[in-house]
């Protein structure tokens, strides 16, 4: 510190502390720096002249001068937890960064971590990394790795800590992603086979274009899958118009050509009546508004679901459900409450999947006799591998 002055403020009570720092480079000619502390008590008494301290914060311009506002600091010459410390060698050490908040800093926190690290015994952890992969890959043990990534001397240091920890979440959440992958492949569900002469079949040839080898490809893909007895678990990505509810329809038909029910689950009731009226447009004839027949027919019913339909409606679209007169179920959060129920859920399609939680999910899955197959779609492109 080259020099600090406090006085009162003028516009408003309390004081202004500033304080003008130096980088002290040995030159004869230090760059300096104002820092400024409002109401900054601690910083008059500890930040005196003559005294060497870490400050952390957004250095701003002001006045065409560079300056920083109520950052946080840490003296260096008298700090308690670096006995014998050398000023200039902890000033050179990387520092890590925590989730801090205004009463919690991320120093507070990090002395905190060095004492667990001193009183813990790391050696005696588990390693989710297999002997032989660690070995391979050369990662630091894992006990290392923890004190490196807190407490590095080096910037290599928390970089090989940093690599291994990648490595290793990377590892442990792909494991769990097959495990998941593998229960559910284990699960048995009701093979949904294709009909000869069904819903499907009309509807490809009341259809006024082609498929692009796209859908062709990704329709056979699902066609395929839906005739196993495992649950299917498919996402279905692609750009707003590039044709994902063409898709998801066909695969909802081949469900009821089965025997089964289908349910579409849509984030909001605007996008849920916007499927409702589309589905049965593109179905035309195939749709079929009454409310008695079986699914042998030669149409299918499609039934809307939502919170605020009137309640004599919303009655009406739970019996259909619940008796299997309905084929197609399309709703929002409506079709996750307890009442509503199904004669033969065998099709979860679920719009914009992020808008949704698991749990949520896997509410509606509940809802069917046997686990049912899974389609989702969204337009939102995904980081990572679909579990």
């Amino acid at each position: 510190m080259v020099s600090s002055s406090t006085r009162a403020m003028r516009a408003r009570r309390g004081s202004l502390t500033d304080v003008v720092i130096s980088d002290d480079a040995g030159t004869g000619l230090p760059g300096t720096l104002k820092v400024s502390f409002f109401n900054g008590f601690r910083a008059k008494a500890e930040l005196q002249p003559g005294r060497r301290a870490m400050f952390s914060g957004k250095v701003t311009r002001y006045g065409g001068s560079l300056g920083l506002t109520n950052p946080d600091f840490l003296l260096l010459d008298e700090d308690p937890d670096t006995p014998g410390m050398d000023p200039e060698k902890l000033a050179a050490m990387p520092i890590p960064v925590y989730p801090a908040t205004a009463k919690l800093t991320s120093w507070s926190i990090q002395k905190v971590i060095a004492t667990l690290l001193d009183t813990v015994d790391l050696e005696v952890l588990p390693d989710p990394l297999p002997a032989e992969v660690a070995a391979r890959e050369k990662f630091l043990p894992v006990a290392d790795a923890y004190r490196l990534i807190h407490a590095p001397q080096t910037a290599p240091d928390w970089q090989r800590a940093r690599d291994r920890f990648r490595y290793q979440e990377a590892l442990v959440l792909q494991s769990a992603l097959a495990r998941r992958r593998a229960q559910l492949a284990a699960e048995e569900a009701t093979a949904r086979r294709p009909a000869a002469e069904g819903l499907l079949t009309a509807f490809d040839r009341q259809l006024p274009f082609t498929l692009t080898a796209g859908q062709a490809a990704v329709g056979k893909t699902l066609a395929a899958e839906l005739a196993q007895d495992s649950p299917m678990n498919r996402l279905l990505q692609g750009e707003v118009g590039s044709g994902k509810t063409i898709v998801a329809l066909r695969a909802m038909l081949q469900v009821v050509d089965a025997g089964g029910q289908a349910a579409l689950l849509a984030p909001t009731e605007v996008l849920a009546a916007q499927h409702f009226d589309s589905i049965r447009r593109t179905l035309g004839p195939l749709s079929r508004d009454g409310l008695l027949g079986g699914f042998g027919s030669d149409a299918v019913q499609v039934t809307l679901l939502t919170g605020s339909m009137p309640t004599a409606a919303r009655k009406q679209a739970m019996l259909d459900a619940a008796s299997g007169t309905a084929g197609i179920v399309i709703g929002t959060h409506a079709l996750l409450s307890d009442n509503v129920s199904f004669y033969d859920l065998g099709l979860i399609v679920v719009d914009e999947q992020h808008r949704f939680g698991v749990e949520q999910r896997d509410v509606l899955r509940s809802k069917a006799s046997k686990p049912p197959h899974l389609l989702v779609m969204t337009a939102t492109p995904f980081p990572g591998p679909w579990p």
